[in-house]
């Protein structure tokens, strides 16, 4: 194989073991548009396009994967080839933790935390909604090890639900996610949790000149990018925190 089937060859696999075939919820983890990242799986014809050596990195280091990944021939035992397939290996992912089963009478092991969860709550008299901190309610549990090995204090982490289609396939209607609140200042693509004007939602942002936002979803056919001015953003878009970790029931 040459070095652009090479590269097709592993960028169709992390379409298939990382974003669940969607080439679309590829392209907004890398920044380009869906159809960029069509050209570059095609084999031949006039719009074909290849993968040249800038593009290749650039896929490596937004999704986390060791430099020459993509690179590395199908078949070829490799820590290279090996990180490329374990990246989205859901059983070894860096954002699933195991999971264990108890209920509300099970006392806290040693070395577990219970994780509040944000929600929206309805002010009175019709004046809107409020996204809050429920310490009363529901809780998940977490090990102490696991947050540390992601660099999340304790006392720093909540969850949250997702609500709805927007960000399909990644995060599917009734996904949860945990919220590392001590991390607010934004990294561009990366996902987090906002008090959008009281609504609760987990979105992709990329910073904007003057304190600006713009605002993805993974089902951007429905959901279009949404960009606020720096004044907007300071009036009714308050960051909740940096998401390192989810959960998806299917």
């Amino acid at each position: 194989m040459d070095i652009q089937a090479i590269r097709r060859a592993n960028l169709a696999t992390l379409v298939q073991s990382r974003f669940g075939g969607s080439q679309n919820a590829l392209a907004i983890a890398v920044d380009r548009q869906a159809s960029y990242i069509s050209r570059c799986l095609s084999e031949s014809g006039k719009h074909a396009k290849p993968i040249g050596e800038k593009f290749a990195r650039h896929i490596e280091a937004s999704l986390g994967l060791s430099p020459g990944s993509l690179d590395t021939a199908p078949g070829h035992d490799t820590p290279a080839r090996r990180n490329l397939l374990e990246a989205g290996a859901p059983e070894r992912s860096p954002h699933v933790f195991p999971i264990e089963v108890w209920d509300d009478e099970t006392p806290l092991g040693p070395d577990e935390v219970e994780l509040p969860f944000y929600k929206e709550v309805e002010l009175s008299a019709g004046k809107g909604s409020e996204v809050m901190l429920e310490t009363s309610g529901r809780k998940l549990r977490f090990g102490r090890r696991s947050l540390q090995r992601k660099g999340v204090e304790p006392a720093a982490a909540a969850c949250a639900a997702v609500t709805g289609n927007s960000m399909e396939p990644v995060l599917p209607d009734g996904s949860t996610v945990g919220i590392d609140t001590g991390v607010q200042q934004v990294q561009d693509g990366k996902m987090y949790a906002i008090d959008h004007a009281g609504q609760l939602r987990v979105k992709l942002l990329y910073r904007l000149p003057g304190g600006g936002l713009r605002v993805r979803s993974y089902n951007e056919a429905e959901h279009p990018d949404e960009r606020y001015e720096g004044d907007y953003v300071a009036d009714h878009i308050r960051i909740i925190g940096k998401v390192f970790w989810y959960s998806v029931l299917l």
